[in-house]
């Protein structure tokens, strides 16, 4: 006689787990994905549209007309953009190393634990960074000032005849004193900073091994703050390539010194909104940018090298 078996029930099926690496890649995006728009947006479109406009050239007839490279090939023999170019680059060759120099004395300084109020003094030479870049230059306009000033009431005063720093000699000079005062404060907390990280053990085996204050801020102190100095130098020649505020702040006290095409941003100012060639001007900050941004990565580099 045959037995009946009972049936068998089947197994449910699992369902398949999404892939993790589907999953991954997703949530990745979602994090950083705002960040990507808005830089998309505020960085890379301007940049796109620059370069566009740069490829055109308004004309008399014809109206806007593509033209390639012209605008580029006019820029690289254009001499007011040459002899800007050749301004920044004396300004950047002095007034940077003299910013960053005593930038670091001052954090050295305050490092040392053998300055009285460090706090306070920090604190004070920081305060000129917080001061509006306009505020700043006016401030310093006036005190510049041979008939209304601080350098015309010391003439009057003492009877002599002081140099006028608005001069054509000397507005360059003028306008380095008032980027220096503003970012000493700026690079000194940059290096501040980095001194502070440093392993307090380091200190404990030079101060073993007899090594002096000297010593230690060459062997110990510059080569572990070699990134904060790489840094703090690619930040200020970027900025001193991109001088505009004080040139332009400065340009209605002194208009036979500053003139349109002092600095290159000032000249491509100049070109886009006073002589209305948008397009040229496109190519000029186009060229611009690329200098800048070369000449920042051999900075980088040669720093990098120098740390390894």
């Amino acid at each position: 006689m045959t037995t009946l078996q009972p049936p068998v029930a089947a197994k449910p099926r699992k369902a398949r787990p999404p892939a993790q690496g589907d999953r991954r890649s997703w949530t990745g995006w979602g994090f950083i994905g705002p960040f990507v728009a808005v830089f998309a947006l505020v960085f890379l479109a301007p940049i796109a549209y620059s370069i566009y406009l740069s490829l055109f050239r308004d004309q008399l007839i014809g109206g806007t007309q593509f033209v390639g490279m012209d605008n580029y090939t006019q820029a690289l023999k254009d001499e007011r953009f040459w002899e800007s170019l050749a301004r920044v680059s004396l300004f950047l060759a002095v007034q940077v190393p003299i910013m960053l120099g005593i930038a670091l004395l001052i954090a050295l300084a305050l490092d040392s634990g053998r300055l009285f109020g460090k706090d306070f003094f920090r604190i004070a030479i920081f305060l000129p960074y917080a001061v509006p870049a306009v505020v700043a230059t006016l401030m310093w306009g006036f005190m510049y000032g041979t008939k209304y000033g601080l350098v015309g009431d010391i003439n009057d005063a003492f009877g002599v005849t002081l140099p006028d720093p608005l001069s054509s000699d000397l507005v360059l000079a003028s306008i380095g004193n008032i980027v220096t005062w503003e970012f000493i404060g700026y690079n000194m907390l940059i290096f501040y900073s980095a001194l502070r990280v440093i392993p307090q053990s380091l200190y404990e085996a030079a101060e073993i091994d007899g090594a002096g204050q000297v010593r230690i801020v060459t062997a110990i102190k510059l080569p572990a703050i070699r990134g904060a100095l790489v840094i703090a130098t690619i930040f200020s020649i970027i900025g001193s390539f991109q001088l505009f505020n004080e040139p332009s702040i400065l340009r209605p006290l002194a208009r036979n010194a500053i003139t349109t095409d002092f600095t290159p941003n000032f000249y491509t100012y100049s070109l886009s909104f006073n002589g209305q060639q948008h397009n040229y001007s496109a190519a000029v900050a186009i060229i611009m940018g690329l200098i800048t941004m070369v000449i920042a990565y051999v900075v980088q580099l040669r720093g990098m090298r120098k740390g390894a």
